[in-house]
């Protein structure tokens, strides 16, 4: 199987993953940090009082799940991800589009800590070491500085999807 039709195959198995652990509002809203959110968490340029169909989440959410495929495709090798199942493939596109690939100075992310130096997630995955990269996603269960039961339950979700095919 290509990488093309592998990520293309991981999208589809992450897009109930995000839709369960997102949750859907049409309205926009604050999330748990006060950010302003709308459909399945998409942030981008939405203000409170925007309101979204259901056809316009649909696209949000696989526009962002392409953007988080880009993310990985681009810092996990080749070889790595031609050797992987895309259950584990799914697991961290659900964590890139949740966390982002983070900014040095600004935010934690899948590739860059706010401290300038990439995830111990990403290393281990440039690595080839799949298990462990996975095991990493149960260290990811805080926003804001503060941790959250919806974190770890979808962390958990994530990681025995990551950890179903090894």
């Amino acid at each position: 199987m290509g990488i093309k039709t592998r990520i293309a195959l991981a999208i589809v198995a992450a897009t109930p993953v995000v839709a369960l652990y997102e949750g859907r509002n049409l309205l926009a809203h604050l999330d748990p940090v006060g950010i302003p959110t709308i459909c399945e968490g998409w942030t981008r340029g939405v203000r409170l009082g925007d309101v979204a169909t259901d056809a316009e989440c649909d696209q949000k959410t696989q526009l962002a799940l392409q953007e988080a495929a880009a993310v990985f495709e681009r810092w996990v090798p080749v070889k790595v991800i031609a050797g992987m199942d895309t259950k584990s493939i799914a697991a961290f596109l659900s964590f890139i589009y949740n966390v982002g690939p983070g900014k040095p100075g600004v935010k934690d992310g899948f590739v860059w800590l706010k401290n300038g130096r990439h995830s111990t997630m990403l290393l281990h995955l440039q690595a080839g070491r799949v298990q462990p990269a996975c095991a990493q996603l149960s260290y990811w269960v805080s926003a804001g500085g503060r941790k959250f039961r919806g974190l770890e339950r979808r962390r958990a979700a994530e990681r025995q999807l990551c950890e179903a095919a090894l």
